[in-house]
């Protein structure tokens, strides 16, 4: 069984760096569309269900642009 203080330095890493800017690019364009006010930096007042509808259009748009890719459009 993994610790939790084991499991922190997994956290929030991203995969491929390069695209880090592109995600958080990503990232407030969907929290402007959903009406989110996301701030650069901490933001510590933003509900867990702002954050998982902002994470999970994310996660959407990613799947929908993969699909795309691998159908060739």
């Amino acid at each position: 069984m993994m610790h939790q203080s084991q499991n922190t330095g997994r956290r929030n890493r991203t995969l491929v760096p390069e695209a880090r800017q592109a995600l958080d690019h990503m990232k407030f364009e969907i929290a402007n569309q959903l009406g989110v006010n996301l701030q650069q930096g901490y933001n510590g007042n933003l509900s867990a269900r702002d954050a998982g509808r902002i994470g999970g259009n994310m996660v959407k748009r990613l799947i929908e642009q993969q699909q795309r890719q691998m159908s060739g459009q």
